[in-house]
C-alpha cells in the first residue's frame, strides 16, 4: 500500500470518528489467488430489487386515481382561495369571533391573502399533476 493511500484512508477513518486498522496491499499473485478480495467492494444485488415495475396498477386503476386527484386539488384550491374573501364565511364566523386573539390575526389582510395563495398552489399542483400524467404500463 503506499503511503498516499494510506493517509487517506487514515483521514477518512478520523472524519468519521472512528479508528481503521489499514490492510496492506496485495500483490498481484496474491491478488489472482484470493478473488474473495477482489468481491468485497461489489455490492450485492438482489432479484426484488431489480423488479419494482412489475407491481404497477392497471392503467384504468392510474388514471382514475388521477382524476380523482386533479378533481380534489381543483375543488379544493379554489375552496382555499375563495373563502378568506367571502364575509360570511370568514368575518361572521362564530368559531373565529369567540377568540379574540386568531380573529385579529385571520381578519387582517395579509393572511387572507397568504391562505389564498395557498390555494393558488394547491390548483396548480392540480393543473400540473395532470399535464405531466404519464401511464406506468405493467
Amino acid at each position: 500500500m503506499s503511503l498516499g493511500s494510506q493517509v487517506s484512508a487514515e483521514l477518512s477513518a478520523e472524519g468519521q470518528g472512528r479508528l481503521v486498522p489499514s490492510r496492506p496491499a496485495l500483490s498481484a499473485e496474491e491478488s489472482q489467488s484470493a478473488p474473495e478480495a477482489v468481491t468485497e467492494a461489489e455490492p450485492a444485488t438482489t432479484p426484488d430489487a431489480a423488479e419494482p415495475d412489475d407491481a404497477a396498477a392497471p392503467v384504468w386503476l392510474q388514471r382514475v386515481s388521477l382524476v380523482m386527484l386533479v378533481l380534489f386539488c381543483l375543488y379544493l384550491g379554489a375552496l382555499v382561495a375563495i373563502l378568506p374573501w367571502w364575509t360570511r364565511i370568514w368575518d361572521q364566523n362564530m368559531f373565529i369571533n369567540s377568540r379574540p386573539a386568531l380573529a385579529a390575526v385571520l381578519h387582517n389582510g395579509a393572511v387572507r391573502g397568504l391562505v389564498s395563495g395557498l390555494g393558488l398552489i394547491d390548483i396548480w399542483i392540480g393543473l400540473s399533476e395532470a399535464i405531466h400524467y404519464r401511464d406506468h404500463r405493467p
